[in-house]
């Protein structure tokens, strides 16, 4: 086994999000310019100062090239450059191969970069159209199995197998929603209660619309450079890669090896070893939240409670502030935005402006070693980081 690590390698020292929710008449490639131009600046770079860029495709602008696309659009000739897809799983891909890189001396300085349209550049149909062009061509895509179905047989089995409620699905709505209050900007920042969760309509059982994610335009972005430049520039505060992992268990649901635990076992496990830092000792979270199921299997197979125990762990308030471990404090995908497949990049900045101390009264205090995980296409795909301070390296 190769005794190769990123570990402190890279810093990202610049971030950036776009504006969210509902932003009419912007492109995926605008949403992801506003994002970019905010993360250079950040770090303090002119634009001429990227040569790689990361990105993930595009539902509402399908450029196969998106990264390239998005050069070309925003005035780039990087010369380290790729559109990578694993659905959800994505945005953390992008961060283990932006550090790659730079530790391989490809690029110096990496832009990480998604965006999406999905309420106000895809229909409902070409939306719907999108999803299920995405499955098995023979078996699956001609019956239009949506991706909801799928999380939503885990979270069958999970209540059947460990006594799960909807009550305690619910609490994970409530919770993320608390935390949408605190974030300026958030999409959805209305008060709700367990009963406005479990009587907002069934989408596909055991999953109500308030227990889903949102459906949302907007991009984020990052920049990506080595920790000897960071330490150059003279960077306040840059927030090291410590440890990833990845861990690709099916392509079909019916495959899946246990719909009860996931590949985030074993992702986890390669990202905890690389960090030299387990479950107990990190300070927040930035947890995949498509469905408010898929958090209390998270919060197990990340390790931070056992198996059959994440619906009363996440109920019983050790997820927010002030609990075990505060996950999500923007809002997640429930409360905040979720652009698609960009998504998890919003877990990636809030994860990072926590340990920088910049969330104001949402701030964790003493925040410095945080997690991001993230999954897609049914549990499929599985991608984990840890994030660290110069203290934790």
């Amino acid at each position: 086994m190769s005794e190769a690590s990123l570990r402190g390698t890279a810093a990202i020292i610049g971030i950036g999000q776009s504006p969210v929710g509902k932003v009419p008449g912007r492109s995926p490639l605008w949403l992801a310019a506003d994002a970019a131009r905010k993360a250079i600046a950040d770090a303090g770079l002119k634009k001429s100062a990227i040569d790689g860029v990361l990105s993930s495709h595009a539902f509402a602008s399908p450029f196969h090239r998106f990264s390239v696309a998005f050069s070309e659009y925003f005035g780039l000739q990087p010369t380290f450059s790729n559109t990578l897809q694993v659905s959800g799983a994505t945005a953390a891909t992008m961060f283990s191969i932006g550090a790659a890189a730079i530790q391989a001396g490809l690029a110096e300085n990496v832009l990480i970069v998604a965006a999406d349209s999905l309420m106000t550049g895809l229909s409902p149909d070409l939306a719907l159209r999108s999803l299920t062009e995405s499955r098995d061509q023979q078996y699956e895509m001609p019956f239009g199995i949506p991706v909801a179905n799928t999380f939503a047989m885990t979270a069958h089995r999970h209540m059947k197998e460990f006594g799960t409620t909807a009550e305690q699905l619910a609490a994970v709505a409530v919770i993320h929603r608390r935390h949408a209050l605190r974030t300026p900007g958030a999409q959805q920042t209305k008060p709700i209660t367990i009963e406005d969760v479990i009587t907002s309509g069934m989408v596909t059982t055991p999953y109500h619309k308030l227990d889903c994610s949102l459906i949302s335009d907007g991009g984020a972005a990052f920049v990506l450079t080595s920790a000897a430049q960071a330490k150059a520039l003279g960077i306040a505060k840059p927030i090291y890669i410590l440890g990833a992992g990845e861990c690709y268990t099916h392509e079909h649901i019916f495959l899946m090896p246990s719909l009860t635990t996931t590949g985030a076992v074993g992702s986890s496990r390669k990202a905890y070893a690389m960090a030299g830092y387990g479950p107990r000792d990190l300070h927040t979270a930035g947890v995949y939240d498509c469905f408010t199921g898929t958090v209390i299997m998270m919060l197990e197979d990340l390790g931070f409670c056992r198996k059959g125990e994440g619906g009363a762990f996440a109920a019983s308030g050790e997820v927010t502030h002030g609990g075990r471990i505060p996950i999500n404090t923007h809002g997640g995908l429930l409360s905040f935005a979720h652009p698609g497949i960009p998504g998890s990049l919003f877990h990636f900045h809030e994860v990072i402006a926590q340990l920088r101390g910049e969330c104001g009264e949402r701030q964790v205090p003493g925040a410095e070693l945080g997690l991001v995980h993230s999954l897609g296409a049914g549990f499929a795909t599985n991608a984990t980081t840890i994030l660290g301070t110069e203290n934790t390296l």
